[in-house]
């Protein structure tokens, strides 16, 4: 038998409102944990703040058990892409450090991710940051009634031919809601005008992941952390973002 096709969750302007309360809570504990990002810290010490953040505001770490991972936060450093183990190693003056997180409140879900610089960091790695901010907001200005997914990844793409880097195609972006992962998937890899057409209501995540050199990726022994195989450094941001007539909306802001 083939596999069954899930349909694509349409979100009324309630349900949208109130996945906007937990995207605004998400937001304010990516700003909280930027402030705490500098050499010296260990990525196990932000992921102990941002469980404690959300659990004394009644809110649940999101993918925290999802197929046994066992953190609050993945924690990304350097060449590192994404899904990385929070560990009790220090990060130093120069580092980049992406923290990508699951929000849970009431049953809705909303889901984010920065890259921060530690202390100063080299211009090609700002630069790389600077990219992946704008590839991302590039793809947001894309989520519109009527446009496809394939626009947004078009707008990826003239971010990094621009500067040269690698997009990570076998992660992407994905619906969410009540659940962490929801149809659709939102590939970062694709052509203008194909893929998945947006429709009001909709509610999915943009997170494009950029590297310095070829995108080629392995998995760290791990399990979980996902590599660049030549060491290239990568950069990702993320917001989650509903289709409304008016255009994109950053519940995640």
């Amino acid at each position: 038998m083939g596999k069954v096709k899930r349909a694509i969750p349409i979100r009324s302007r309630d349900e949208i409102d109130q996945m906007a309360v937990v995207g605004r809570l998400a937001a304010e504990l990516r700003h909280e944990l930027g402030r705490r990002v500098r050499p010296g810290i260990t990525t196990l010490e932000l992921d102990a703040f941002a469980d404690r953040f959300m659990k004394e505001r009644g809110a649940y770490p999101g993918q925290k058990g999802f197929h046994g991972y066992p953190n609050a936060i993945c924690a990304a450093v350097n060449d590192c892409v994404c899904h990385g183990l929070p560990d009790e190693r220090e990060l130093r003056d120069g580092d980049l450090v992406t923290l990508d997180f699951v929000v849970e409140l009431n049953g809705w879900m909303a889901d984010t991710a920065w890259t921060y610089a530690v202390g100063t960091v080299a211009p090609e790695h700002e630069r790389l940051r600077a990219a992946a901010y704008r590839a991302m907001m590039n793809g947001i200005e894309q989520a519109r009634p009527r446009m496809t997914l394939g626009d947004i990844a078009e707008q990826v793409r003239l971010v990094a031919e621009s500067g040269r880097y690698g997009v990570i195609s076998q992660f992407g972006g994905h619906g969410i809601g009540r659940s962490m992962h929801e149809p659709p998937e939102v590939p970062f890899v694709g052509e203008p005008g194909r893929g998945v057409r947006l429709k009001e209501g909709m509610v999915i995540t943009i997170e494009p992941m950029l590297t310095i050199g070829p995108p080629e990726i392995y998995i760290k022994e791990d399990g979980w952390s996902i590599m660049t195989e030549k060491g290239g450094w990568a950069a990702q941001f993320e917001h989650t973002v509903a289709i409304t007539p008016e255009g994109p909306l950053v519940l995640t802001k």
